[in-house]
């Protein structure tokens, strides 16, 4: 279970750091450097990962989300 959370957490720093990087390529403008859909691409691909991970680990009982509050 704490596997899971470090494993969320890490790509969650990989999608900010990742969406900062991009920022600094469009504001740097510069047509040698690489796109910045290369950056907001893995950003996607993050956070295709981390909902992923978290529907297998709720489907295999690893993590148990919140009750309902009603």
């Amino acid at each position: 279970m704490l596997l899971i959370k470090i494993l969320i957490a890490g790509l969650v720093l990989f999608m900010v750091f990742n969406l900062f990087k991009a920022m600094v390529v469009m504001l740097k403008n510069d047509p040698d450097s690489p796109p910045m859909s290369k950056y907001i691409g893995r950003r996607l691909i993050a956070s295709v990962i981390i909902v992923s991970l978290i529907l297998v680990a709720i489907a295999t009982g690893l993590i148990t989300p919140n009750p309902r509050p009603y």
